[in-house]
């Protein structure tokens, strides 16, 4: 009985083992990837990482840097709807503790087309704590990123702002949304005694940083100036610029009406139209100091050239007149038709240099295409009717009617008059900063000047005398040279010139060695001429700089 008994125990235990081999042989050579892949899962794990939006900053001249664009984390209560349990108590609940109306909630689930809803967003962390401790049935809090403007109006049209679908709308948002982006990447963590963490260096996923040219101080004061002209002249919008001549770099971008970039959903379309770039004006007079500075370029006229001026002129069959009708007389000077700002004048001049040279120069200033500033939708026109030929077409633009800009391209064009006759690029970022990589813009100038500097010298010269001399005498600020010229032009609607107008100064100082040249254009202000509407808030702003910037006196 005995050897029967070991004989069996025997073969159980050769069976036994035999089982287990071929177990193990099936674990670890058969199903070897399957269970390779098991035990993988369970000690790590997969995450798509997204990293943060560059953030929009500006600095003054002190250094200081502010944030015009961040991100923060915010608190969002969602329901998850198919996990509700006693729905229209759930509802009364949460709309008692948020603060919301019971029966708007109540249609907002019944009309979800998603299992997923958001309720609120942005909890107080009160809101936050009450929705946690009263654990409703698939309703849940959570964090979120969201783009901030902590400035809320200021700077907004150079801002712009971030949609729903993280996309950036106009401003720097949109032009440099593909550098703004933040980078993703698909990581893989492993599992550890102390929890979990990644292998290997971390990636910088942050989108690269920008830092805006635009000094504080004096956007914040331009603002200010455009706010005061509101409730004093009741203007409808008004843009004004400032601008360093020689560089190009923008120091200030002020637009009227503004917007708040946080709440851009509430806000109305037309508000968010940047009128510094993308509306069209006549500038009137303005123009005047250029179709001058061409016809000198070319010897057509010097500042002493004179003509006899009878008040009008007649071209094409339309009587064309001095503003208010006045009448000048024998031996006017070229100077002198910028000083008095004489229409009649600048038709002589524009006669004297050619239509097609005066088209040409018109061209080389650059009114005929964008300036090439980095924010996005920049408007121009071609100004196809003036290019038809028209003899009345000529005279009107050589004083500017009958031709449309752009209040940036005007600034460009003027700082040809005021840097020695280059053609600058206007820009309003100064760098970008990625990681460890730093990108400064470089100013762009064009290779061959417009005007030669004895030109823009001598067109310098005539516009300190028609800040010296002449109606634009309120734009002086003492123990400076300050060049400058105003406009004001009818605006045209439906085809004909109406009672509102565009009034504008456009200036820069010191006249011969400028560190700054300002635009103030204001849209039918309640005054007669720029002289009493734009050239206040021109001096106002230049003497701010001035003593800002601590420029010495040049007289």
């Amino acid at each position: 009985m005995k050897e029967p008994r070991i004989s069996l125990a025997i073969v159980l235990f050769f069976l036994g083992g035999a089982a287990v081999t071929g177990k193990l042989f099936f674990l670890q050579v058969v199903n070897y990837d399957f269970y390779s892949a098991l035990a993988e899962g369970q000690h790590s794990f997969f995450e798509n990482i997204i990293g943060d939006r560059g953030e929009i900053f500006l600095q003054d001249k002190f250094g200081e840097t502010r944030p015009l664009a961040s991100n923060i984390s915010s608190s969002i209560c969602f329901a998850s709807l198919n996990e509700l349990e006693e729905a229209k108590e759930t509802v009364s609940k949460v709309s008692q503790i948020l603060g919301m109306e019971e029966d708007a909630l109540s249609k907002k689930f019944e009309e979800s087309l998603s299992n997923f809803l958001v309720i609120k967003e942005d909890l107080t962390d009160e809101e936050s704590s009450l929705i946690k401790e009263a654990s409703l049935a698939g309703i849940y809090t959570a964090e979120q990123k969201k783009r901030n403007y902590p400035s809320n109006d200021f700077a907004s049209h150079l801002t712009g702002f971030v949609n729903k679908d993280g996309e950036g709308q106009y401003g720097t948002e949109q032009y440099y949304d593909e550098l703004l982006s933040p980078e993703s990447l698909f990581l893989e963590g492993e599992k550890g005694p102390a929890g979990y963490f990644f292998p290997g260096q971390e990636a910088m996923l942050k989108g690269a940083d920008i830092f805006l040219t635009i000094d504080y101080n004096i956007q914040f004061q331009a603002e200010k100036l455009l706010d005061s002209a509101k409730e004093s002249l009741s203007i409808d919008s008004g843009q004004i610029i400032v601008i360093e001549p020689h560089t190009g770099k923008i120091l200030a971008l002020a637009s009227l009406p503004s917007y708040d970039p946080n709440f851009y959903a509430s806000e109305e379309m037309g508000d968010f139209v940047n009128g510094a770039i993308q509306k069209l004006f006549e500038p009137g007079s303005v123009l005047k100091a250029l179709t001058m500075a061409s016809a000198m370029n070319e010897g057509a006229v010097t500042p002493n050239t004179t003509y006899n001026d009878a008040g009008y002129v007649e071209v094409g069959g339309h009587r064309i007149e001095n503003y208010n009708q006045r009448v000048y007389g024998e031996g006017v000077t070229m100077t002198e038709v910028l000083e008095k700002s004489i229409n009649t004048g600048a038709m002589f001049a524009e006669q004297e240099l050619g239509h097609q040279k005066f088209l040409e120069y018109l061209e080389k200033f650059g009114l005929f295409e964008t300036t090439g500033i980095d924010l996005p939708g920049e408007s121009f026109s071609v100004n196809q009717e003036l290019k038809k030929g028209y003899e009345a077409g000529f005279a009107t633009a050589s004083f500017g009617q009958g031709i449309a800009l752009t209040p940036i391209q005007l600034v460009m064009a003027f700082c040809v008059l005021a840097n020695g006759g280059d053609l600058v690029t206007p820009y309003v970022v100064e760098k970008i900063v990625k990681g460890d990589k730093i990108t400064v813009t470089e100013p762009e100038i064009k290779e061959e000047k417009v005007i030669s500097k004895e030109t823009s010298s001598k067109i310098t010269a005539m516009l300190v005398s028609v800040v010296e001399n002449a109606f634009s005498r309120r734009a002086q600020i003492p123990g400076y040279y300050v060049a400058g010229k105003t406009g004001t032009a009818q605006v045209p609607l439906e085809g004909e010139y109406s009672d509102k107008t565009w009034q504008s100064f456009i200036g820069y100082a010191p006249a011969f060695d400028p560190r700054f040249l300002i635009l103030v254009k204001l849209d039918d202000p309640e005054a007669k001429t720029a002289e009493y509407s734009a050239i206040p808030v021109f001096r106002d702003l230049a003497k701010y700089i001035i003593d800002y910037y601590q420029i010495s006196p040049d007289e």
